[in-house]
């Protein structure tokens, strides 16, 4: 019985997903001319890969202060412009070094 379940939640899960990303399109067919909408949609994908980014990389690493050094590195030279690959592999160095200094 609980393999049939399984996939009834899958299903469902499914539905409400295409369902979230097809209504905005059948519902909202002209242009946003809102100032305050336009803003507030242009920051939701940062805002949504923040949430889930800074929590993750806190607390995956080997301790928490380490994880909030590695993600107030990854700020700091995030905000001075440099280039993603740079900041992670800076960002991780920075949290492999506080373990192998702190620990």
């Amino acid at each position: 019985m609980e393999g049939h379940s399984i996939w009834l939640y899958i299903a469902v899960m499914a539905g409400v997903t295409y369902a979230i990303r097809v209504l905005p399109l059948v519902l909202l067919r002209k242009e946003i001319k809102q100032a305050h909408i336009r803003a507030f949609l242009y920051y939701v994908p940062y805002v949504t890969l923040t949430a889930m980014t800074i929590p993750a990389a806190i607390t995956d690493a080997p301790t928490v202060w380490s994880g909030c050094v590695g993600v107030t590195v990854a700020i700091l030279l995030a905000l001075r412009g440099v280039s993603l690959v740079l900041v992670a592999a800076i960002a991780s160095l920075s949290v492999w070094l506080i373990e192998c200094f702190v620990a």
